[in-house]
């Protein structure tokens, strides 16, 4: 499995002049540390690419065991096109992907392990809140993702920044990748594979353990409350 963590963006509502992932929380580790021990444990082995743009070098030298896609245009485009550049090496096999910023139980990957292990794409989410500023997700009458934005309305949840597409969905999501604007979320992608064809994703419940997208202060405040 590939492994695909996005940490291009300038993180700007954050305030830091440094990439967002290398915000270091209240045990000392820095967002995207934790984020790779979590994945350590739990996928032992799998390949971990970084897609970086804002400040790279600050992540490169933080993790220069790690591979890295470079998204020169980090400033002038959104999260569907780092994930299209990562998505193009994938070869042969599912990707998991998470955004730079989650900070997270590390039972959420246990939890997901059986979708993965089935091939089976997904978007994880959390159905104890509804903010208005996150990404929400309706379902159709099978219980899949039906739409996937900020602008839904009367979320059942959230989606919490952690996702699988699996091996024989890859290429389907890679097309409408290409179709999304320079300013759109990959989850646009996700919705227009699901309108124009019949993409089935799984809204992965992970409700029961922490799980914090650190967008803002009082963001990384909860996140550190948390743990």
């Amino acid at each position: 499995m590939d492994i695909i963590i996005l940490a291009a963006g300038i993180g700007s509502r954050l305030g830091h002049p440094f990439p967002k992932p290398l915000t270091v929380l209240k045990t000392g580790k820095s967002i995207m540390l934790s984020q790779l021990e979590n994945i350590a444990s739990a996928f032992p082995g799998d390949h971990v690419t970084v897609v970086v743009g804002f400040k790279k070098e600050m992540i490169m030298e933080a993790f220069p065991d790690l591979t890295f896609i470079y998204n020169n245009e980090f400033d002038m485009t959104n999260t569907s096109k780092s994930l299209l550049k990562a998505l193009k090496k994938v070869k042969n096999s599912g990707a998991l992907w998470l955004n730079g910023d989650v900070v997270f139980d590390a039972r959420v990957l246990d939890k997901i392990k059986p979708f993965i292990n089935s091939e089976r794409s997904f978007v994880c989410v959390n159905k104890s809140r509804v903010d208005e500023e996150e990404v929400k997700y309706t379902i159709d009458d099978d219980g899949m993702i039906k739409e996937l934005s900020k602008k839904v309305k009367n979320g059942l949840g959230e989606a919490v920044g952690i996702n699988y597409i699996s091996k024989k969905d890859v290429k389907t999501l890679i097309s409408r990748l290409i179709e999304c604007d320079d300013n759109d979320y990959f989850e646009r992608g996700i919705e227009l594979s699901i309108e124009k064809d019949g993409l089935k994703i799984i809204p992965a419940d992970i409700s029961e353990f922490n799980c914090v997208e650190v967008d803002f202060k009082q963001d990384l405040e909860k996140a550190n409350e948390l743990l």
